[in-house]
């Protein structure tokens, strides 16, 4: 079993601990011990150990280059992707289709996607989303941690948020313009990091299925970067993904807190919520590592993958319905995608 994990933050990284000095750092070997500011998740032995068979790197920058340089700033980011992807040839291979995945696979190498981590990187230019597109870019999360001109994000609806409550009351004129751009192009539309309105609107708006790239059940943990149950039914209804997060703040919280940074069967547990609610289709892995400083017990870095697979055994899970999990719906969801660019 490949396992396709929506959301890795290594090329952060790269360029927080290394200036995105790519041959400062060698990913053939165990990098755990290095003792980085915060993480050391990713390297290519742990993600060999760990099944991966392809993977989508966040090109991502803070929001306090909004209005500055984020744009040139996220194309630096997807450019040390595209360096790392091309040093380490032997094991990645970019992939910007769907049958791409397949075909990593069958050449024994890991699967390499770009997705892009917010708006701002955009600068509210389609021709620069175009510019990403034509690079590899094949998501982008419409917000991150901050609004954009033209898209709330979830920290608006947060009691006492430092963003002062709802700006656009969710996705503006040209956010819905920015949607189905993305739809004309083929990019997957990612709606983590959004406001509950965000997310209605770009549902209703969308022509091709969404994805959530890390984001977890907030029915089961009250976090707002994690998606309530009528916006659950309605990625249902847009045959879209949730890509469940292991981030412990966003699994482990009210009402199921349990003591600690959390475990590995609360992980499994906002799986099983989401299977039940909507069904084993629609949802998948975005696991967030190198973006976070906390971790479930049991799910330390990328080699711990086939426990939390494990666990789901022990649940009952079938073959088939892990091998959705792992990375199927994901390449169904980028089909579609695909098939309504081209029309």
């Amino acid at each position: 079993m490949n396992i396709i994990n929506r959301h890795n933050d290594l090329p952060w990284a790269l360029y927080r601990e290394y200036d995105n000095q790519i041959d400062e750092l060698n990913l053939n070997e165990n990098i755990e011990h290095l003792g980085w500011s915060f993480a050391c998740h990713t390297d290519i032995p742990r993600l060999r150990q760990g099944l991966v068979g392809a993977q989508f790197w966040a090109a991502w920058v803070n929001c306090t280059k909004q209005y500055k340089d984020a744009p040139r700033q996220c194309f630096d980011q997807v450019d040390v992707i595209l360096r790392f992807v091309e040093k380490y040839d032997q094991t990645f291979q970019l992939v910007t289709t769907a049958d791409g995945i397949n075909t990593a696979f069958d050449d024994g190498k890991i699967g390499s996607m770009i997705g892009l981590e917010g708006g701002h990187c955009i600068d509210n230019s389609l021709a620069t989303l175009r510019m990403f597109y034509n690079l590899g870019v094949r998501y982008m999360t419409l917000t991150h941690s901050c609004n954009t001109p033209w898209a709330d994000n979830w920290k608006v609806d947060v009691d006492n948020s430092t963003v002062g409550g709802p700006v656009h009351g969710g996705l503006t004129d040209f956010g819905k313009k920015v949607v189905l751009e993305m739809n004309r192009l083929g990019m997957l539309v990612d709606i983590s990091h959004v406001s509950r309105q965000s997310m209605i609107d770009t549902l209703q708006t969308t022509k091709a299925p969404i994805i959530f790239s890390h984001s977890s059940a907030f029915a089961y943990c009250n976090h707002y970067r994690n998606v309530q149950d009528d916006v659950l039914q309605l990625t249902k209804e847009n045959r879209g993904v949730v890509m469940v997060n292991f981030y412990s703040h966003y699994v482990n919280c009210a009402p199921n807190l349990q003591e600690g940074d959390g475990n590995l069967t609360q992980v499994a547990d906002h799986i099983d919520y989401i299977k039940d609610l909507i069904g084993v289709d629609f949802v998948g892995i975005g696991a967030d590592y190198d973006g976070v400083d906390v971790l479930p017990e049991g799910l330390a870095d990328v080699s711990t993958y086939p426990e939390l697979f494990a666990e789901l055994v022990r649940r009952g899970w079938s073959d088939d319905e892990m091998e959705k999990l792992a990375g199927l719906n994901l390449i169904r969801v980028f089909k579609e995608v695909e098939d309504v660019s081209f029309n």
